[in-house]
């Protein structure tokens, strides 16, 4: 099974290793792992700060990077939603419209794409450690994924998941909101962080890098010591090799 990584410009920049736990985590459970060379922004910021038709030579750069994909992974559940919007953006293109339908379907999360294609919901990872974990707003509102990170966190040897009030609340990022409405935005990962808190976590996980850094740098602010995770992270520690042959095998 070939992958492509959207590797989104926050895990480019910013997660780097996020991307590594990806390939490694994907080529254990045997996929094929690319990584077009011309994929750029997924085209959200600008798109969601008003500059539509701006934006729409990225979504088409976009398209044009993973149309030979045979399925395409990415590690932010926000970007991902991004390219799950591109048919609606591009419903009146002709050409691109079609492209756009195509792409959208063939493109995963990453919790999501181990759960739901592979069919795997232990890959073999062992972290000894309390964690809570954050569902970001896109994971639910556009990608309507409810399940597969909890799933795949159940099944890390060792990792005892505590429930998080409020799940369902923002973090109080949402790209340019927290830029547009600060006060706000803080007011949110106030609330946010107070919630991580009265969970006794040592560790916050969640499929979004970009509620990872908002979070992260509360807490950093607030000197607390919670070690932030991404999901990708968290699958690629301490990994049982026998497991994963089991969860395979399982499959065939």
């Amino acid at each position: 099974m070939r992958v492509s990584i959207f590797t989104s410009c926050v895990v480019d920049l910013m997660f780097p290793n996020v991307g590594i736990a990806m390939v490694e985590v994907l080529e254990r459970l045997g996929c094929t792992v690319e990584l077009p060379d011309k994929q750029i922004c997924c085209g959200q910021p600008t798109f969601n700060s008003g500059y539509e038709e701006k934006s729409y030579a990225t979504l088409k750069n976009q398209i044009d990077a993973f149309e030979g994909a045979e399925y395409v992974v990415g590690g932010a559940g926000s970007c991902v939603g991004m390219l799950r919007e591109y048919p609606e953006l591009l419903k009146n293109d002709p050409i691109y419209g079609p492209k756009a339908i195509e792409l959208a379907s063939k493109t995963y999360e990453f919790s999501q794409f181990i759960y739901r294609v592979l069919g795997i919901k232990d890959v073999g990872a062992c972290l000894e450690a309390k964690a809570t974990y954050h569902r970001s707003c896109h994971m639910t509102r556009i990608l309507g994924e409810r399940e597969a990170p909890f799933v795949l966190l159940d099944h890390v040897e060792g990792l005892e998941m505590i429930p998080l009030d409020h799940i369902e609340n923002c973090c109080g990022f949402g790209g340019t909101f927290s830029v547009k409405m600060p006060a706000i935005s803080e007011e949110m990962v106030t609330e946010k962080m107070n919630d991580v808190l009265n969970t006794g976590a040592e560790i916050l996980i969640s499929a979004d890098m970009g509620c990872l850094m908002n979070i992260g740098g509360k807490f950093n602010r607030e000197e607390h010591p919670i070690k932030i995770m991404h999901i990708a992270e968290v699958l690629n520690t301490n990994v049982n090799i026998t497991r994963i042959e089991q969860s395979i095998s399982e499959q065939v």
